[in-house]
């Protein structure tokens, strides 16, 4: 499989005692600082572009610093930035560093409220300034806000246009900094409204502060601002007062989850990462409900607040095949359903030759299909040979008896991933050369011109891969036949709300459809769904419709991966290649929670996922297809 980049990973720890409570009770003040470690860690598969934290101290006295942030691009930037962190603390004196009472008045970063971010780009842009929390400062402390999140707007253009009309000017067109503004405006609002109460309460000085403080209410910021939102989302921020906050979006796209006791409030973006890092069971880890936020207040009381009505819910399949970790109790059941479905349509593919032929997987996100995969083969081989032996007439002899009982499913690790491919490494030739070795191969697992060899991989969404290393190199064990098997359906659509596949031309799938319809001379499709997607373009979002799925309407899905499969396949395989898909059916079947599967479907949640594929589409035509001199009437 290709590696798929995902935006992103946070986290909160929000704690609700004072630092001295943790240091008597766990030993160190810095334990809301570890817990973040542990969570932003546990995420690191979410995001290795960047990570940044922020952290707010509670009643820091004024001209003292109460809010920080630190950030570090690259795979190693949680290690970076968490040594920064440490690197203050290198020549305080052992009495000082492990008095609480010292940390929480003189030390950086010695907060009770600490917020991280893992980040994958969707956009393709990349730098410091680019990398969450993002900070936008006041000289009130309630107006100081630190923001960061998992998501992707498929509208913000809107919310520019939105905040530039009320007068707002942005330095940056980037999503992020746009809704910082957004939010920061309301903020400011919802300060300028909690001040006028206490001024006519006869409030001053101070008092008028700490009143403000006490009584802001960011769902009221969240309320003006989510509704405008049209993605999947989760933000998540601070306030340089203290409140804390995470927002899922009203369809509940990306995931949040979070854990609370008397001690502590945590949220992440995955379960298992939380059940790791507090020590607690699943079920009292709690999954914010689509449109729901979880607020904090200064004074650490904990609410829920219903800020968007939900929609139909849309939970982001691919999270369950593919981004979210494994170990997670429900996960892993579904990963080995989606295993568990594909059993029959691959013993047709290997004609139910199930004594020659070979089973392995694509390491190493498949390996928990293939678990399944190999569940189900062994429940039919059973189910044969309870078949086979009440089939017998007379008595069954000892020797048949015993090939019967000894008939097994023959796995073996044949693939097995050998080195990354090195970015420094740009000459094209060369490029090629090492990613066709990306994977070795298991010599001797099979017996060559026998065997078929049936590989499991999670999605097939580019086949660059395939193309480039592994059909090639499986090959050369000389098996009969290859069955390559994605524990998913076909990636068909790109994605706008967090996953970094929006071009048309990227998915294997489309540039089978546009090759069929080319071989079949069935162009005027191609030209048809140009033109419609065109004609919508001033249309509101409400009304488009997704015409890309024109393209794929004329063939069957076993058109389709029969057409891939010339495509994919290097010249001089001498192997018959076959490649096997999940059904959609079966997707829903074993997620049946998280029904979001504008991948494969095209059907869009929200209304601007619509109108981006379409807008994709005339990009394709427009860079790619009119310009390789195709004779299309347009």
């Amino acid at each position: 499989m290709e590696e798929l980049k995902h935006e992103c990973g946070v986290a909160i720890v929000r704690l609700l005692k004072p630092l001295e409570y943790y240091h008597q009770k766990y030993g160190s003040w810095m334990y809301g600082l570890n817990k973040l470690y542990l969570l932003m860690e546990k995420q690191h598969n979410r995001g290795q572009e960047g990570a940044g934290l922020a952290c707010v101290k509670l009643e820091a006295n004024a001209g003292e610093e109460y809010m920080f942030r630190e950030r570090a691009v690259g795979t190693g930037a949680i290690t970076e930035i968490f040594a920064t962190v440490h690197q203050h603390y290198k020549d305080i004196p052992k009495e000082n560093l492990s008095d609480p009472y010292f940390a929480k008045t003189i030390l950086p970063f010695a907060g009770e409220l600490y917020m991280g971010h893992l980040r994958y780009s969707t956009t393709g842009k990349s730098g410091i300034s680019y990398i969450h929390p993002f900070l936008r400062r006041n000289n009130w402390r309630a107006k100081n806000l630190a923001l960061c999140g998992n998501f992707n707007l498929t509208n913000v253009q809107d919310v520019f246009r939105e905040i530039t009309s009320i007068g707002q000017h942005p330095r940056q067109f980037a999503d992020a900094y746009i809704m910082l503004e957004q939010m920061g405006h309301r903020l400011d609002r919802e300060v300028e409204r909690v001040y006028q109460e206490c001024e006519k309460e006869g409030l001053k000085g101070m008092d008028i502060t700490h009143a403000i403080e006490e009584r802001i209410d960011f769902s009221n910021v969240l309320k003006k601002c989510a509704p405008s939102w049209d993605g999947g989302f989760v933000i998540c921020g601070l306030t340089g007062s203290g409140e804390s906050f995470s927002v899922r979006d009203p369809w509940g796209i990306r995931p949040a989850f979070y854990y609370q006791d008397e001690e502590i409030v945590v949220l992440a973006s995955e379960r298992p990462v939380i059940q790791t890092a507090m020590n607690v069971d699943a079920a009292k880890v709690k999954e914010l409900n689509p449109g729901e936020a979880i607020i904090v207040s200064k004074q650490g009381d904990v609410r829920l607040s219903q800020i968007v009505e939900p929609q139909k819910l849309s939970a982001c399949s691919f999270e369950r095949i593919y981004f979210s970790r494994g170990s997670d109790v429900d996960i892993y059941r579904e990963r080995k359903q989606l295993g568990k479905n594909l059993v029959h349509p691959i013993l047709k593919a290997v004609d139910y030759d199930i004594n020659h032929t070979v089973f392995s997987f694509i390491p190493n996100t498949a390996e928990v299909a293939y678990f399944g995969l190999q569940e189900g083969l062994n429940d039919y081989l059973n189910k044969k040979k309870k078949e086979w032996i009440a089939d017998r007439n007379t008595w069954i002899g000892e020797n048949e008896l015993e090939q019967i009982l000894s008939m097994r499913v023959r796995a073996e690790k044949v693939a097995i991933k050998d080195i990354k491919l090195r970015t420094f490494i740009a000459e094209g030739n060369s490029r090629n050369d090492l990613a066709a070795h990306v994977y070795d191969i298991t010599y001797g697992s099979i017996t060559p011109d026998v065997d078929n060899l049936v590989v499991i991989d999670d999605s097939i969404v580019r086949g660059t891969t395939l193309k480039q290393s592994i059909i090639g190199i499986l090959d050369r064990l000389s098996p009969k036949k290859i069955v390559i098997v994605s524990s998913s359906p076909q990636v068909r659509y790109p994605d706008y709300y967090g996953i970094d596949m929006s071009r048309m031309n990227e998915f294997i799938a489309f540039k089978a459809a546009i090759a069929l319809l080319e071989e079949r001379e069935q162009v005027s499709i191609i030209k048809e769904v140009y033109e419609k997607a065109k004609q919508q373009q001033s249309q509101p979002d409400h009304k488009i419709i997704n015409y890309v799925k024109d393209i794929y309407a004329p063939f069957t899905d076993e058109e389709i991966s029969a057409k891939m499969v010339e495509l994919l396949t290097p010249e001089g395989t001498k192997a018959k290649v076959e490649i096997v898909y999940q059904t959609l059916e079966g997707l829903h079947a074993s997620c049946p929670n998280h029904p979001g599967d504008w991948y494969f479907s095209g059907n869009y949640p929200t209304p601007g996922g619509a109108r981006m594929v379409n807008n994709a589409f005339i990009n394709f035509m427009e860079e790619e297809y009119l310009n390789r001199n195709i004779q299309l009437p347009i």
